[in-house]
């Protein structure tokens, strides 16, 4: 019998791909509920996500356990065609410019004519096409790498928005090899992050969508496996408090019982593994708690029928640090996926916290709600209150690559290899997103099965 602690989107992968194999599962949760951040609720037909509403199109392992689990037809992809973003500068919307590779252009006139940037930073980006390779650098951070090539103003009106609305996080503080590796890679080879970024289009093939999801949600992911693996897995809702070595074997302490397993996979953030391992290896311990991690939270809004007074356009907007706001991002749900309200409704999604900014997780539910509808007022011109809004906190849930990530998951994996039988699973290691979730809780099935200890990336 295995035991998995953790029950988001890694744990119950990694129980699905043992299942698969004829392994019996004990998933320990600390929550009344399975799915960790992927938490989706419904309201008069709209579909209301709490934490992540999609994936990217470009990994697979979503959309093929989605597959796996009879979910081909509930597959959906995002409106392409209405997918402008918008970074608020200076009090109005700017589309961010056609043509970026997240922050590095490859179409000249749409950088020359934008407002987002000034002519030093324009001039900046074209001269940057003819920077030649200087062999290996030294880890930087994601400022020190963009600043380097594009100037600051890029870093606070590209870098920044972006990432934050991806990690949550500070890019003074992230790590460019393990947040931006391909750029690293175009720098190495190029020079130029610019002429990489267009030899890569050239081989790029025809690009399907760019986010996809299910059409009742991603909630309907974790309905799929619960119900698939009601028959080979027991669910134990309590706190893991404890993990011992047992012969050849493992035991964790829960709800206070032992659960007896050959194998133990901790899908569960680093800081919550690193209390449990602390006892087996102090310095194991001391590597998983120095992974940071980042608060946030949603809140969404939604409108029935001739409710709101403006027209949304786009999938939305990010809003940079620097601008002093209390939204850090918008999206206009209905123009990003089809099937996520009725006709007529419209759903807004707000982003709040981040990096420096989850003293606001602390606020009454009221005060937030102030906050974001003065924000709204001030930015789009929205003074209707919302027919229906839902907020969700999520403390600690994001991993921070920050500076030495690389080095740091190195060394944790060295140290898991001691404890043989233990794994490790989760977005604090090779990837945040949910298809990334997915693939660690994967490999470390793969591994009890083969019999490896190789799980993490």
């Amino acid at each position: 019998m295995i035991a998995i602690v953790g029950g988001g989107i890694s744990g119950l992968s990694a129980a699905w791909y043992l299942t698969q194999a004829s392994h019996a599962c004990t998933l320990i949760e600390s929550k009344p509920r399975l799915g960790g951040v992927i938490d989706t609720a419904s309201w008069e037909g709209c579909v209301i996500e709490g934490g992540p509403d999609s994936f990217l199109g470009i990994k697979p392992e979503a959309a093929q356990l989605g597959k796996e689990l009879g979910l081909d037809g509930e597959l959906i992809s995002s409106n392409d065609d209405r997918r402008v973003t918008y970074i608020w500068k200076n009090g109005r919307l700017i589309a961010l410019p056609d043509g970026m590779m997240m922050m590095v252009p490859t179409k000249t006139w749409p950088v020359v004519t934008t407002p987002l940037l000034g002519w030093g930073t324009k001039i900046r980006m074209g001269l940057e096409y003819f920077r030649r390779p200087g062999g290996e650098r030294p880890e930087r951070s994601v400022a020190e790498f963009i600043e380097e090539h594009y100037g600051k103003e890029t870093v606070d009106y590209l870098a920044e928005p972006l990432l934050s609305g991806v990690y949550g996080g500070n890019p003074r503080a992230l790590s460019v090899n393990a947040v931006l590796p391909r750029f690293v890679e175009m720098e190495r080879k190029y020079g130029s992050l610019t002429r990489g970024a267009l030899e890569a289009r050239k081989r790029m093939p025809p690009s399907g969508a760019l986010f996809r999801t299910f059409r009742r949600g991603l909630g309907s992911l974790v309905e799929a496996l619960e119900q698939r693996l009601a028959g080979g897995m027991m669910v134990v809702h309590a706190v893991a408090e404890a993990i011992e070595r047992t012969g050849e074997g493992w035991r964790v302490h829960a709800g206070g019982e032992w659960v007896e397993a050959s194998h133990v996979v901790l899908a569960i953030p680093a800081y919550a593994a690193a209390s449990l391992l602390r006892p087996l290896d102090g310095e194991l311990g001391r590597l998983l708690d120095t992974v940071e991690y980042s608060s946030s939270m949603t809140v969404a809004l939604a409108y029935r029928p001739g409710r709101l007074p403006i027209e949304p356009d786009g999938f939305g907007f990010l809003v940079p640090g620097k601008e002093r706001r209390k939204l850090r991002a918008l999206t206009h749900v209905q123009n990003k996926f089809p099937f996520r309200a009725p006709e007529g409704y419209a759903v807004i999604r707000c982003f709040l916290g981040g990096a420096g900014k989850e003293a606001v997780l602390e606020e009454s539910d009221e005060a937030i709600l102030r906050g974001v509808m003065r924000d709204l007022r001030e930015m789009i011109g929205l003074d209707a209150g919302p027919d229906y809004q839902r907020i969700v906190r999520w403390p600690r849930a994001m991993a921070q690559y920050t500076l030495g990530h690389a080095y740091r998951v190195k060394k944790i994996e060295g140290r898991v290899k001691g404890l043989r039988g233990v794994f490790l699973a989760g977005n604090a290691y090779g990837g945040i997103g949910v298809p990334d979730c997915i693939r660690t809780g994967r490999l470390a099935a793969e591994a009890i099965v083969r019999g490896g200890q190789e799980a993490t990336r």
